[in-house]
């Protein structure tokens, strides 16, 4: 069971944040942090719950200037639970709490395979005597309004009272993030509690501008021994349960707390409190609920789960589990999109941003119909981008850097340099590529899954739009023939403007103009293969000229794209920058991830340097296998052949501080195919960003879900080759030596788990029995046909 549990011996106050986002449970409706139950917010502890796609809007004063930010809430804690032991005097000590305590033995540990966090401990109260605690918990993914947490205590050679709070605490904030404390945090408004019955109390309140209304709910009951006393207690801000209970040598002492939740954003229910209490009040105990969480998890890990060997393994079987918790069938119910730090942390206020384009390749083969509601999300919000671009006096749709409830772009005016402690103008608001990931996205679900009723329709409105806005935003470059794109900023993030310019924004970035050509070609794919029918339906729905089509296939063609030194600039000018001494930074800091902060520190800046916080021309390697890429180049014109890719490769390795988690990530995967020996540190990185947090005490703030999901995907795809392209499972497998057997299953087109399993040099694929058709698999010497029922066992080339 070791590759399955994931354990913290010992208590770590420093360590808490960190092991907070770890620990937390969900099941992609909410999710709750792994803090210990009797804590509360403060320096220490940050006992966060989250309700997908829960946003409110504040104003706040920074640095002069009027600023106005949506966040993710922090909904009221249901976890609350405190006890204290009463001696046989009636005395009481006090209120239990790991900071004031010398625990004898503390552990927590996260069953994955069961998605529960156990937590014991012992300790000696200096008035009543020795007690041990067993707390388990979880957040259900059979009914996700659910969760439930039950705690045993156990004393030795005494015998009295323990005394019990079980409480809805809704005096909470948004302050997980400690650079946002100069903004306001308080979201939540109109906050009331009650009692239902002997063994219920509840809480309602509103969000103060979004006016979401939440009804939480939860049962406490004692099992075993009967409670001498039994109180509910609700206060202006709390719903406190607070019972008293015998305890002895022999008898422990079984605390359940089970409790619900519910917003005004969910269907079919007539208010949020009254749906919460209901729920709870039919929810079955512990036992029954711990039963129908495990089976329901079993049934996930059967569709998605991953084998490889080691440590490898077990990093991706955590990462494989975050996704799901932030990311699940029940997310296909929700208008909800990707937010990048998961539903784990504040980090970000909980936005979507591209990180989508690491994660729905991997749903696509695992959950499909989790990839087509989010993409519904953007499309719901196609109008807002198409309003956005008009406003930007451009045609066609301009998706926003940073999007929340509504798809208005949400990326903040200011951020703040810790270092330094001043507030600077963000410009990432001008990443426009992240039109082009929401294209990839629509033409790899669409590919697939076969879901061509969604690439005509849904799909179809969106593809079209942003292609549109790329061939209304590409002007004629003074290069004869050649259009570019100015203004914008690429994946890199660092450089956002040229060196003591005025304005900000970079010219002909090569990743964004590339990305822009694709969606282009694929944009005019897609209305030569529509039936005419639904294309003048579609030209009519959204306003689109026939005669536009000319310039978007000359744009296509001719996009400019900048090289400097036998390789791919990273935008126009790159090469004109200056070298930065990197060894000079290495020696004066621990870590230069954070190159862009260090720099403006001392008084400089990034912009004046050939230094990348991550993949940005090499994002191109990740989205696009060898000899796509290079027809890509072809069609606009460019000779760039693998000698070419790997001079580029070489170039910004040596250029880039990795100040994103996503970065090892898509080196890895680059390295894989360009220089194999390599790979493996940039993978392992991959693997260990959030575990061992090494972006320097992020993850408390929220793990990464792009990077996570990123790496299962690197074993899915990057590894094999795998592209779902022309009705066929295409694959070019490069086994590391680090990692050169595993295996997974997968979703294609109608057939359920699709089994791919790499072990000596042999590539076995087993498709289950189905009314389905044969899958066509391709590899790069041949070609074979695997119907429903059969396995083929493949000899790999070697080398």
């Amino acid at each position: 069971m070791q590759e399955w549990t994931w354990e913290y011996e010992g208590y770590d106050p420093a360590a808490e944040r960190l092991r907070e986002s770890l620990c937390t449970l969900g099941n992609g409706y909410f999710a709750t942090r792994g803090a210990v139950p009797e804590s509360r917010a403060g320096l220490i502890h940050y006992p966060g719950t989250y309700a997908a796609g829960v946003y409110n809007r504040l104003e706040s004063t920074v640095a002069g200037r009027r600023v106005v930010n949506e966040d993710l809430v922090n909904l009221p804690n249901w976890l609350l639970l405190r006890f204290r032991l009463r001696s046989a005097d009636g005395s009481a000590g006090p209120w239990f709490s790991p900071d004031r305590r010398q625990l004898l033995g503390h552990r927590h540990a996260l069953d994955l395979r069961r998605a529960t966090l156990t937590r014991t401990f012992r300790y000696r109260d200096d008035a009543a005597g020795m007690l041990s605690v067993k707390q388990i918990r979880l957040v259900h993914m059979a009914d996700p309004h659910l969760a439930a947490l039950r705690t045993v205590f156990t004393v030795e050679e005494w015998s009295g009272e323990i005394e019990v709070e079980s409480a809805l605490d809704g005096d909470v904030t948004n302050s997980n993030v400690h650079r946002y404390r100069s903004l306001n945090w308080h979201h939540l408004a109109h906050v009331q509690t009650g009692a239902a019955g002997t063994d219920t109390a509840w809480l309602r309140c509103r969000t103060s501008t979004s006016d979401i209304g939440i009804g939480m709910a939860a049962r406490t009951v004692v099992t075993g021994q009967p409670p001498t006393s039994s109180e509910l207690r609700p206060s202006r801000h709390r719903a406190v349960h607070r019972l008293v209970i015998p305890i002895a040598p022999g008898r422990p002492v079984v605390v359940d707390k089970t409790a619900a939740l519910h917003t005004s954003r969910d269907r079919a229910i007539s208010d949020p409190l009254g749906a919460a209490v209901d729920r709870v009040t039919a929810a079955p105990a512990f036992p029954a609920l711990l039963d129908s969480h495990t089976a329901a998890w079993a049934r996930l890990w059967r569709r998605a789960g991953v084998q490889v060997p080691g440590e490898a393994g077990r990093a991706l079987r955590l990462h494989l589990f975050h996704v799901l918790q932030t990311l699940s069938p029940h997310t296909a119910e929700l208008d909800v999109g990707v937010p990048a730090r998961g539903l784990h942390g504040e980090a970000y206020r909980g936005h979507v941003f591209w990180d989508e384009l690491f994660v729905l390749p991997y749903l696509n083969l695992h959950f499909p119909e989790v990839s087509r509601a989010l993409l519904d999300y953007r499309h719901r919000r196609l109008p807002q981008a198409c309003r956005a671009a008009g406003e930007a006096g451009r045609s066609g749709a301009m998706y926003p850097w940073q999007s929340g409830s509504d798809g208005r772009e949400e990326t903040q005016q200011l951020h703040l340099n810790p270092r330094s402690g001043r507030w600077l103008p963000d410009n990432s608001r001008l990443q426009h590529h992240v039109g082009s990931a929401i294209a990839y996205n629509v033409w790899q679900y669409c590919e697939a899954t076969g879901d061509t009723e969604y690439l005509h329709t849904k799909g179809a409105e969106m593809l079209l739009q942003i292609a549109r806005f790329w061939a209304d935003t590409a002007e004629s470059a003074p290069e004869p023939g050649r259009y570019r794109i100015r203004g914008v900023v690429g994946p890199d993030e660092y450089h956002d403007s040229y060196p003591d310019a005025g304005r900000p924004g970079l010219d002909d970035n090569a990743y964004t103009n590339v990305t822009a050509a694709w969606v282009l070609s694929r944009a005019l794919d897609l209305v030569r293969r529509l039936p005419a029918w639904r294309r003048q339906e579609l030209f009519e729905r959204i306003g689109l000229d026939g005669g536009e089509l000319p310039k978007w296939e000359d744009v296509s063609r001719r996009l400019r794209v900048p090289f400097h030194q036998g390789v791919i600039s990273q935008f126009d000018g790159y090469g004109d920058l200056a070298e930065l001494d990197w060894d000079a930074y290495r020696a004066r800091y621990d870590s230069i991830r954070r190159l862009d902060r260090i720099l403006e520190a001392e008084g400089d800046t990034v912009n004046r340097y050939q230094a990348s916080k991550q993949a940005d021309v090499l994002m191109l390697g990740y989205l696009f296998s060898p000899a796509e890429l290079q027809q890509l180049f072809r069609r606009l014109g460019y000779d760039v052949d693998d000698e070419m890719w790997r001079r580029t490769v070489d170039y910004y390795l040596q250029r880039t501080s990795h100040g994103s988690t996503l970065s090892g990530l898509v080196h890895g995967w680059v390295l894989a195919r360009a220089r194999r020996a390599e790979a493996w540190r940039y993978c392992q990185e991959a693997l260990e960003e959030d575990v061992a947090d090494l972006q320097g005490g992020t993850t408390g703030e929220g793990i990464h879900l792009g990077a996570m999901a990123g790496t299962l995907d690197l074993v899915q795809r990057g590894l094999t080759g795998l592209e779902t392209r022309e009705d066929a499972l295409w694959l070019d497998p490069v086994p590391l030596p680090a990692l050169s057997e595993y295996g997974f299953s997968l979703r294609y087109r109608g057939h359920w788990g699709v089994s791919a399993r790499l072990r000596s040099g042999q590539l076995r694929i087993s498709v289950p029995e189905s009314e389905e058709s044969p899958i066509r698999v391709v590899l790069s010497d041949r070609a074979v046909t695997v119907a429903p029922g059969e396995t083929c066992t493949l000899l790999l080339p070697s080398g």
